[in-house]
């Protein structure tokens, strides 16, 4: 019969020394492949906010179209989900939720009327929620 220490030593596993390359390996491919997935993440945010936008975009020409103006400025963006108060031609709602009406960043999109260059403008400023910027705090505009 063996001894409890000769059982030992013919049971196999991995060292100290093997653990921690392996996890140093691990955290350099973590570092080279990290940066590349918050790259194509922030571009599909990106891409989103920009889908979004022409779908509203869609839903305030609807609106134009039945009620023969764009979303009053009081009402903003929730005249398209809910009927404005006297408001006789309205055909809606335009959209489904109210989360059509927030940008991939969770922020509210900006609608202006009059705009500045068009009837009206519409606009997330991006991660940031300021006008300008660059990268994820880039201003995405329906123009």
């Amino acid at each position: 019969m063996k001894s409890i220490s000769s059982r030992r030593s013919n049971i196999q596993g991995f060292t100290l020394i093997e653990m921690l390359v392996v996890l140093g390996i691990i955290a350099l491919l973590a570092t080279l492949v990290a940066p590349q997935v918050i790259k194509y993440l922030s571009k599909a945010k990106a891409d989103t906010a920009t889908a979004q936008i022409k779908n509203l975009q869609s839903a305030i020409e609807l609106y134009f179209l039945d009620t023969g103006h764009y979303p009053p400025s009081n009402e903003g963006l929730l005249s398209l989900i809910k009927a404005p108060e006297g408001l006789m031609n309205w055909n809606g709602p335009y959209l489904r939720n109210r989360e059509g009406l927030i940008d991939p960043w969770g922020k509210p999109y900006v609608y202006v009327i009059p705009g500045r260059t068009n009837e009206y403008d519409l606009t997330s400023y991006g991660l940031d929620a300021e006008p300008g910027g660059d990268g994820e705090n880039k201003d995405i505009s329906a123009w």
